[in-house]
This record gives C-alpha cells, structure tokens and sequence, in this order.
C-alpha cells in the first residue's frame, strides 16, 4: 500500500486526509501554527517516527506569509533538500501557497513567492502542486471567515489535485 506523508500547518492538520484517501496510509504529521523553520527544525524527529514514505507532501508557509516573513522560501529549500536524503525514493510534492483572504497580503505578493517555491522544487528534484490556480479557478467559497482557513469544498479541491499528481508519480514510477 502507497505510504503518504503529510507535512506542514493547520491547513494539513486540520483535515482527515486518512477518510479521503482510503486506498493509501496516510500519516498526517501537520502541527497547527507551524512555521518553515519549526518544520525544518523537526525533521530527524520526524525521521525517527516515519521509517518509509512513498510521497511526501508540504504545505508550509502560510504562517510565515502572515507574519511578514517571506524569507521563509530559504527555509524551504532546506526542507526539501533534507527530505530528499532522509526519505531517497519518496515523490516530494511541495504544495504552492493558497490565495488567501487577507486585505494585507496580495495575490501578487502570494503568487510571486509561489514562483519561487516552484522553482526551488525543480533545482531539488521535487514536484510542485499547483492548488494556488485551483483555487483562484473555482467559483466556490474556499476561505473561511479568517481568510485562510480552508472550508470543505477547498478541501475537496486539494485532495482531488492531490490525488491525480499521486496517480501520475505512482504511474510514472
């Protein structure tokens, strides 16, 4: 069975990722409030925990974003170059940031910062998950009413774009 790892803050925690992908075991180490850094400082912990990982997914950064961090892409880069030694045959999808629904935080802004997290996936090998499209695509309510948090229809758009790269990494293996 297809081991998935799920990395990352709230937005990975507070969902049942387990109920919605029944044909895989999923592991949801998402911390709610997380930033970059406490995710990159966690990693041989989270080595000793998970043994194996098929595909790993991260979603981290959104509370950087919101404390005006943007350096936290750095930290990224280091994430995914430390997942690629900890976990060598694991698909790394690194997750783009969502469009939140913050009047001081621009699209521009969350778009722009997404380029460059696409790019760090490509110098280190990863796979880059596009739902920031996804989401600005759809006609649906997504936000709940803080603006970042996701409500069910968000969710069921991630996992639907989440499920078809795992069919297309798994397929391509």
């Amino acid at each position: 069975m297809t081991q998935i790892l799920l990395l990352g803050d709230s937005l990975v925690a507070d969902y049942d990722w387990q109920s919605r992908m029944p044909s895989y075991k999923v592991t949801n180490l998402g911390v709610p409030g997380a930033m970059a850094s406490d995710l990159l400082a966690s990693l041989a912990t989270i080595k000793q925990q998970v043994k194996y990982a098929d595909v790993i997914m991260i979603t981290v950064g959104t509370n950087d974003l919101i404390a005006g961090n943007y350096e936290f892409i750095n930290t990224l880069k280091k994430i995914f170059i430390q997942l690629s030694h900890d976990f060598p045959t694991a698909e790394i999808l690194v997750n783009s940031l969502f469009p939140l629904e913050l009047s001081y935080i621009t699209d521009y802004t969350i778009s722009n910062l997404n380029s460059y997290i696409e790019a760090f996936t490509m110098q280190t090998g990863c796979c880059f998950l596009d739902t920031h499209r996804r989401f600005s695509d759809s006609d649906q309510l997504l936000f709940q009413e803080d603006g970042v948090h996701l409500t069910e229809a968000a969710y069921e758009i991630w996992t639907r774009a989440l499920l078809e790269h795992i069919a297309f990494l798994i397929e391509n293996d």
